[in-house]
């Protein structure tokens, strides 16, 4: 595939304990991108973070380990293809009954390349 220049950036905010199907929703949400034929997906996972209810702060601190630490998911591809997987994720949003935010920025891409297969 290739991929540069105007892109957009997909992030998916979500929890750590969202499951569909006792999987973890963000691992579903990957999977779907890939079937879907998307560029790429990272999974970031955070230390600290709230969300839309507010009412309390997760965080990984030793003393308070949280089961519930903040999940970014980010895409990148074109305008095109990240606009076609947003129903996919709503559905998966609401399949899982959890709440979230997803966002949608520009991206440059500058490079995208696979390394050598070894």
């Amino acid at each position: 595939m290739k991929l540069a220049g105007d892109g957009k950036l997909l992030r998916i905010f979500l929890g750590e304990s969202d499951i569909l199907d006792h999987k973890p929703l963000y691992e579903i949400i990957v999977r779907a991108a890939r079937k879907e034929g998307l560029a790429g997906a990272t999974v970031l996972r955070g230390v600290e973070g709230y969300g839309a209810d507010s009412r309390i702060i997760h965080t990984a601190k030793i003393l308070r380990l949280s089961e519930d630490l903040p999940i970014v998911i980010e895409l990148v591809d074109t305008e095109e293809n990240i606009r076609r997987f947003l129903p996919t994720v709503d559905g998966l949003f609401d399949q899982a009954g959890c709440g979230g935010m997803v966002t949608i920025e520009k991206a440059e891409v500058i490079r995208y390349k696979a390394g050598k297969q070894q």
